[in-house]
């Protein structure tokens, strides 16, 4: 990504954004701007975690916006956030800058594809996350950052995870990581059983099943790392760079019967090849039924380890993959190439 960024290749166009750590901005691979220093930049797959990760979209580059020029009134309401010590605007501060409300969250929402709110919202919960990864005490965190009470600073960790940190014993608890990758920040669950969940946090769905995964075990869901952690993320880096294809981890994926059966054949196949859903179904032992195997392979929440990303269609083309098309197809370069079966 980086040499893409230094080439300013536009092939790369809607693939990742930059985000410079010493400007607090983000960017598109093709922005003109002078060239950070690769120590000084991290990538993000989608806008939102960019806007999560506390920057700002670039104003020579427009990382958010699909054409040029800018509504003028969607380039007032993005400086009104990037302006406000908070990151918050208010409708009575839309007034006072002569916009109505309803104007701007509609004008927003065409432009972008998200509310108004909604961006405020990931630009203030973004700029709270770096202060508090930055050492600051969460009180002057939420202070700081607007929030009228610890509660309501809370409330987004409590939605997710089901109990505020302080609240819950480790030995009762899911332990979540975040795990930076190549192609994007992936997040890993496990507990004493071992390894529950490894996604990438932009896949559709996640919350989702963060909620499945604490009502199903009856347990809260809370930042911290254990040795099935540890060696997950060692394993990541290992595959990533090329020298290991197969993860030895102790998995303990939650799903009925005929899932785990799907999810124990997709681990029989090889580094570098493919199945179709049918032949899967044969594998399996029920030839007529290649729709609930796909059914199967979709609720899979252990990506890369149970290999989901193998499973093609019998034409030899893509289909979906929650983490998205594109990085289902590096996969499987990255895999080829490293199997030694790259064409």
């Amino acid at each position: 990504m980086y040499r893409a960024l230094s080439r300013r290749d536009a092939a790369y166009e809607g693939v990742f954004f930059t985000g410079v750590k010493t400007t607090g901005i983000f960017c598109r691979p093709t922005c003109r701007a002078k060239r950070p220093k690769l120590e000084n930049v991290e990538f993000f797959p989608t806008i939102v975690e960019a806007l999560h990760g506390g920057y700002r979209p670039c104003r020579l580059c427009y990382p958010m916006d699909a054409t040029k020029p800018v509504p003028a009134l969607v380039e007032k309401l993005r400086r009104a956030v990037d302006d406000a010590v908070e990151g918050r605007v208010t409708d009575k501060d839309l007034a006072a800058m002569n916009v109505e409300p309803s104007t701007a969250r509609r004008q927003f929402k065409a432009y972008h594809g998200m509310t108004f709110h909604a961006y405020h919202r990931a630009r203030r919960m973004g700029l709270a996350l770096r202060d508090v990864k930055a050492g600051r005490l969460v009180i002057e965190v939420q202070q700081e950052r607007g929030y009228e009470s610890p509660s309501g600073f809370r409330e987004a960790f409590v939605r997710v995870f089901g109990v505020p940190p302080r609240g819950a014993k480790v030995e009762d608890c899911l332990l979540a990581r975040r795990i930076e990758t190549p192609l994007g920040t992936m997040l890993a669950l496990a507990d004493a059983q071992g390894l529950r969940l490894l996604e990438f946090v932009d896949r559709r769905g996640l919350e989702r099943e963060l909620v499945g995964l604490r009502h199903r075990l009856k347990c809260a869901i809370v930042p911290g790392s254990n040795v099935t952690l540890e060696a997950t993320a060692t394993q990541l880096t290992e595959y990533f760079s090329g020298q290991r294809m197969t993860f030895y981890l102790p998995l303990a994926p939650v799903g009925s019967d005929f899932q785990q059966r799907v999810w124990a054949e997709l681990r029989r196949i090889a580094p570098g090849r493919t199945r179709s859903y049918a032949e899967m179904a044969k594998k399996l032992g029920i030839p007529k039924a290649p729709r609930a195997v796909g059914r199967a392979n979709g609720s899979n929440m252990l990506a890369l380890v149970i290999p989901c990303h193998r499973v093609i269609r019998a034409d030899g083309s893509l289909c979906g993959y929650a983490g998205g098309i594109w990085r289902k197809q590096r996969l499987l370069e990255h895999e080829r190439k490293f199997s030694g079966l790259a064409e």
